[in-house]
């Protein structure tokens, strides 16, 4: 990253009141600044009483210094739960800004055009990714702020590169610190998932509100790196990442993923039960890109440690554990986000294209073919009648479906609020602030073709004995 000093002290010699300028616009979306701007002259903002607006602040000089500005706080010796907050809400107003520049020439100019600038938002990034990439004891609200500026970070990215004229994938490749930006991405979202099971409450409303903007923010966070994983350029790239691939990172962040496990007073929570199996399958994607990877095998490199191999093996136990709680007869061992009434197509799929590469590996044949026994069993063994409707009707029972989440990054900010300097006085505000989803639309007739497809090729996998490839006790095991 470039010389970050040198700037802040230009920044400083022409600076206006940046502290005051965030605290006071930050609560305004892109339509409330607009017509703030429409009702003043050459971008500047007069005070305005009703709308909590006490100086005047020249918009272009905010959309040249904010950058740096948030930068200097990053960087600063003391970087507390405070200052985290006062960054979010300058990401807040960052992205309230690109959405604003559509309708404004010199702000487009200044924040979408300029190279500088672009540079500056990319260093931003980088130092908030490093910041929420150290781990560090938490309660509930400050969760729910790292999991927002995760995601605000991330999002960034998008408003301020991808969405203008340029690819986020060649911008990131070509950065020099791009590996960094692989791991503590990684790294930050992996600390998310752990911080979930935190969202618990004295007051189930409370609890609810908490867990379900947590779940937004990291199935956002999630979106943006499997967005970028299937991209071919991208995803090469990361498989050429030690640390992640070979070291096992992102079989790491999976497997934490997929061990999520719904706290009893969520389970008949909708939208929480609906989250979680989202967050399973886009991370049952990743898995899989990388798994499908013609130019590196990323499944030999997984097996070169045995730590690796290890970890590796613990997430295909979790994918079974998946497709036996699907095809399980017993209702009361059937896990609640497989549940009929909530998504299950995609999390199923992937489950079953994940069984169908670890059969056909010769790394962990021998491992599936062992644990895949009863999960066989349970569909094999069925009354023939059960059977045929099951895997062979040509009219399936209606699922619903899963989604993308069209992220808000100015109303997740808005979840994490300080009505005070207290940090304690964080509170998460009581308004219904679920994001819309964008189907993923999957047929029913569909679905069933590539579950039964699926199913079929790891039966032929497990069959197939390739002498000098397969072990020897693996001859005739089915």
């Amino acid at each position: 990253m470039r010389n970050i000093k040198e700037e802040l002290t230009w920044n400083n010699e022409h600076a206006i009141d940046l502290q005051k300028a965030v605290e006071e616009l930050h609560g305004l979306n892109s339509q409330e600044l607009d017509k703030l701007l429409r009702d003043s002259d050459k971008l500047i903002i007069q005070p305005n009483v009703e709308k909590g607006i006490f100086i005047q602040i020249d918009m272009e000089r905010l959309a040249w210094s904010l950058p740096l500005h948030l930068i200097a706080k990053l960087i600063s010796p003391v970087v507390d739960d405070m200052c985290l907050v006062y960054v979010l809400h300058g990401f807040r107003l960052l992205n309230s800004l690109s959405d604003l520049a559509s309708r404004h020439s010199r702000l487009e100019q200044i924040l979408l055009d300029e190279a500088k600038l672009s540079e500056q938002i990319m260093d931003l990034v980088f130092y908030m990714l490093i910041v929420l990439a150290r781990p560090k004891q938490v309660g509930i609200s400050l969760s729910l702020l790292h999991s927002a500026l995760l995601a605000c970070t991330l999002h960034l990215l998008s408003s301020y590169i991808s969405s203008h004229r340029k690819n986020l994938t060649d911008v990131l490749l070509v950065h020099p610190k791009v590996d960094i930006f692989f791991d503590v991405a990684f790294d930050a979202l992996h600390i998310d998932i752990r911080y979930f099971s935190m969202c618990n409450s004295s007051s189930l409303p409370v609890a609810e509100r908490t867990a379900t903007s947590f779940c937004e923010n990291c199935e956002a966070s999630l979106q943006f790196l499997q967005s970028l994983c299937q991209q071919k350029l991208f995803r090469e790239h990361l498989l050429k990442n030690k640390e992640l691939c070979k070291n096992g990172g992102v079989l790491s962040l999976v497997q934490a993923i997929l061990k999520l496990n719904i706290p009893q007073y969520f389970k008949e929570l909708p939208t929480i039960v609906a989250a979680v199996s989202r967050l399973k399958s886009k991370a049952l994607s990743i898995l899989l890109q990388l798994c499908e990877s013609e130019n590196i095998s990323y499944l030999d490199d997984v097996a070169g440690t045995p730590k690796c191999m290890n970890l590796a093996k613990s997430v295909a136990l979790e994918v079974l554990g998946l497709l036996k709680a699907a095809f399980v007869r017993r209702p009361e061992n059937l896990s609640c986000f497989l549940d009929h009434n909530n998504p299950k197509g995609l999390v199923l799929l992937n489950s079953m294209r994940l069984a169908d590469i670890f059969s056909d590996d010769s790394n962990f044949r021998s491992f599936i073919m062992t644990n895949i026994t009863e999960v066989l069993a349970e569909i094999l063994t069925r009354p023939q009648e059960e059977f045929l409707s099951s895997w062979c009707s040509a009219d399936p029972p209606l699922i619903e479906e899963d989604a993308t989440i069209d992220y808000d990054p100015f109303m997740a900010a808005g979840m994490v609020s300080l009505s005070s300097a207290s940090l304690t006085s964080m509170r998460v505000v009581e308004t219904n602030t679920t994001r819309p989803l964008i189907p993923n639309f999957v047929t029913p007739v569909s679905h069933a073709q590539q579950r039964t497809s699926f199913l079929v090729k790891i039966i032929a996998n497990l069959h197939c004995f390739v002498p000098n490839v397969c072990e020897e006790q693996e001859r005739n095991y089915f």
